[in-house]
């Protein structure tokens, strides 16, 4: 008998194979088998849900209240909301709280969990064992091909038959967790197109010019509305050794294209900064600016931007304090570019929602083939918003699996 007949014969055999142990993945693999689907999960890394495990410093902010499709990128708007519609986030806080997890709200419907990020890990993996969901991990696919209306996937351990394939191994983001292309490698393999991935809630770098300032700033944070185009954030901006982070920077990252400048304003809860410094040169005229400035921000801060005006508010014309408003309320900077996806915590683009049903994530034109989680084209904003999406097309997935 030839080889590769053998080979075949004694291929493992699944109703559905899901390739990747993240939020997705997971979140798939128990809804399909709760549905009395032989399911298999295959995790290349050695334990599944590493990203979970270092979400939110290790309290994983699993959802966000106000997890809509406004709040996610993609060629397609409206993709993301028929699965975010079906699986809501009280749907997955009562999931969790039938396993006797509790959260806390931290800031803009950001919810944490108590216990930690082992503790979603766990239900998630709970949940696959409780429906009978194999996860096996150490296991990397290496090739995938479709015959005989079946999925034959060939990995580190031999060959696995499907007759549904679930692909949920994520983007390019943080490599060294073993981030890979895979993702995209089968969709093109297939004919599905693939929006260039690109880092997303990432940190910006800048120019020598630039730096000079920031750099001596590195750990100074600040209250900030960024902005980029007509999108604008307003949460903390750090200050570090390569330019700028923090939440609003990594928010409005998503957004930024090369060459396209960011606006800050350093001073959010003044409707009008110059009127601001007006009234302050008026009713404070011996303070030096730094002073003022310090009782708005941090010390540090303050004295750098007042390096540049040494004076007492009563020196400064008007045309001076035009220039100071500006710099306080719409400071505009170029980015030399991001930290790349070592730093980004997701991927913008990814596999086209054009190719893909939005009710049950299957591909188009490749019957039993789908795409969930990070390898789509659907990008949330920073707070929870994607793992939201990692549950509801993950859920969605199952159901149809």
């Amino acid at each position: 008998m030839d080889y590769t007949l053998m080979v075949e014969a004694a291929a493992e055999m699944q109703d559905v194979v899901v390739i990747g142990g993240g939020a997705a993945g997971l979140m798939c693999a128990a809804t399909a088998a709760a549905r009395g689907r032989k399911t298999l999960l295959l995790e290349h890394n050695k334990k599944p849900g590493a990203k979970i495990l270092i979400s939110g410093g290790g309290r994983c902010n699993f959802t966000n209240q106000d997890a809509v499709a406004a709040a996610y990128l993609s060629e397609n708007r409206h993709f993301a909301k028929s699965a975010l519609s079906r699986y809501t986030p009280w749907d997955f806080m009562d999931l969790l709280a039938r396993h006797g997890v509790t959260w806390h709200e931290k800031t803009l419907g950001q919810l944490f969990c108590d216990q930690g990020a082992g503790r979603i890990l766990k239900v998630l993996l709970d949940e696959c064992a409780e429906a009978g969901a194999v996860v096996r991990t150490g296991v990397a696919a290496r090739s995938v091909r479709f015959e005989d209306g079946r999925y034959k996937l060939t990995t580190s351990e031999g060959v696995i038959s499907a007759s549904k394939l679930v692909v949920a191994s994520g983007g390019l983001s943080i490599p060294k967790m073993g981030a890979t292309g895979f993702a995209y490698d089968v969709a093109r393999q297939f004919g599905l197109k693939v929006v260039t991935p690109e880092p997303a809630l990432v940190p910006f770098t800048f120019k020598d010019h630039d730096l000079a300032f920031m750099k001596p700033l590195a750990g100074v944070a600040a209250d900030s509305m960024v902005s980029c185009g007509k999108t604008s954030f307003r949460e903390a901006l750090l200050f570090t050794h390569r330019g700028l982070s923090g939440p609003a920077i990594l928010q409005i990252s998503s957004y930024w294209h090369a060459g396209e400048a960011v606006t800050i304003n350093l001073l959010p809860d003044e409707a009008d900064v110059l009127g601001w410094l007006k009234d302050v040169r008026d009713s404070r005229p011996k303070a030096a600016l730094k002073t003022i400035l310090a009782e708005k921000l941090a010390t540090r801060l303050a004295d750098a931007i007042a390096e540049s005006w040494p004076g007492i508010m009563a020196s400064f014309s008007n045309k001076t304090l035009e220039v100071i408003a500006a710099r306080l309320g719409a400071w505009e900077v170029v980015p030399a570019g991001t930290e790349g996806f070592a730093k980004a915590e997701v991927t913008r683009g990814g596999v086209d929602t054009d190719c893909l049903s939005s009710k049950t994530m299957e591909a188009k034109a490749q019957p039993g083939l789908y795409f969930i989680g990070e390898s789509v084209d659907v990008t949330g904003w920073l707070g929870g918003y994607n793992f939201q999406w990692a549950w509801a097309s993950g859920w969605a997935a199952g159901q149809y699996v």
